[in-house]
């Protein structure tokens, strides 16, 4: 029997959508006022779900408190109150769209799961608008 465990998680943060190697009006035409130079920030709000088997022994897929650490050391204490382009060193040369985001959670995370669960990461960048990534 699989069962889905989730951890609601957030973080503040900052970003530019633009890529370097095209000029200011093409960013502009492409990303709109999500270009804008001087940045602009998000409320993220996450949801990080573990698939698996129940562990006949502990009754547990994950143990909440190992995947709220898991959360808090790998993803809040790296994102929150930080600007994305230029504290966070895996969007150096990647644009901080939501879905760069969301895959660069889940490849935080994933390493610290037992390789028998599936991860599925949903990132709402507003209340309406979210993308979910599970490796696939």
């Amino acid at each position: 029997m699989r069962v889905t465990v989730s951890k609601r998680a957030h973080f503040n943060a900052a970003h530019r959508l633009y890529r370097k190697d095209w000029n200011d009006e093409k960013n502009i035409a492409i990303f709109g006022k999500c270009s804008n130079p001087n940045y602009h920030g998000h409320n993220y709000e996450l949801i990080v779900s573990v698939t698996g088997e129940i562990d006949e022994e502990t009754g547990y897929v994950i143990d909440i408190k190992m995947l709220k650490s898991i959360v808090k050391t790998h993803i809040e204490d790296h994102f929150d109150h930080k600007n994305l382009n230029i504290e966070v060193p895996e969007f150096e040369d990647l644009n901080p769209t939501a879905e760069n985001i969301v895959v660069v959670i889940y490849n935080k995370i994933k390493p610290h799961l037992k390789p028998s669960l599936d991860l599925e990461v949903t990132l709402f960048e507003t209340a309406r608008n979210f993308v979910k990534y599970s490796g696939k």
